[in-house]
């Protein structure tokens, strides 16, 4: 449905962000602009079980996973929900972003090589401090530690690159406290299955999604 518009992502090297901007911006601009093929991609996901089994629900989250590609990069839209924010955090996976609707303040702490389960977190300096708003597009290296507060309802286009290591580190700020998280692969079935995405709020996400012109 989309191979023609992604087929310069197939051969990414995703360490290299400067070519990955290129080419996902190009992506997610066309379909930000395309809103007809953003409806069939995302109505598709709850009669696909690869993609349904893949959404998620958090209590201040939504992430609709709406294209999984044999190359190992996924399309999402992510919805940030009331109360939503981020604690500081590298990733596993170099990804680009696409805001549709509404804003985040996003903060950028430097590469992660000064990440440790043991580092005083209180201690990481913000070294950028932007908001993203609607229109405003990014590339962001899996190494690059940062954290968002987003507006409710706050809608981005997402396009995830192939993992690149097993696992990512979360701090926090407040408690002082810092863990690793490891994907799927390693992730207890039942925690996994707590935040996947039920039909009936999938089907709720679509509406709300409809409702503000997005799908």
């Amino acid at each position: 449905m989309i191979g023609s518009l992604t087929r310069p992502l197939a051969d990414l090297d995703w360490n290299d962000t400067p070519t990955v901007e290129a080419a996902t911006s190009k992506v997610l601009e066309e379909l930000a602009d395309n809103r007809d093929l953003l409806h069939t991609l995302a109505h598709r996901v709850p009669g696909d079980s690869r993609l349904n089994n893949l959404s998620e629900h958090y209590d201040i989250l939504d992430k609709l996973v709406l294209h999984d590609d044999p190359a190992g990069w996924r399309l999402r839209l992510h919805v940030f929900l009331p109360g939503y924010y981020d604690r500081p955090h590298n990733h596993r996976w170099t990804y680009s972003s696409r805001i549709l609707r509404g804003s985040y303040r996003h903060t950028l702490y430097g590469l992660d090589d000064i990440l440790d389960e043991d580092m005083d977190v209180a201690g990481l300096q913000p070294y950028m401090v932007r908001t993203e708003k609607a229109g405003d597009s990014y590339t962001l290296h899996h190494r690059m530690i940062h954290a968002a507060v987003a507006e409710p309802h706050t809608v981005t286009l997402i396009i995830r690159g192939p993992a690149l290591k097993d696992r990512f580190l979360v701090s926090d700020r407040d408690t002082g406290r810092s863990w690793w998280q490891y994907g799927a692969a390693k992730e207890d079935p039942a925690e996994a299955e707590k935040k996947r995405m039920g039909k009936t709020r999938m089907q709720e996400v679509l509406s709300n999604l409809s409702d503000w012109g997005l799908i």
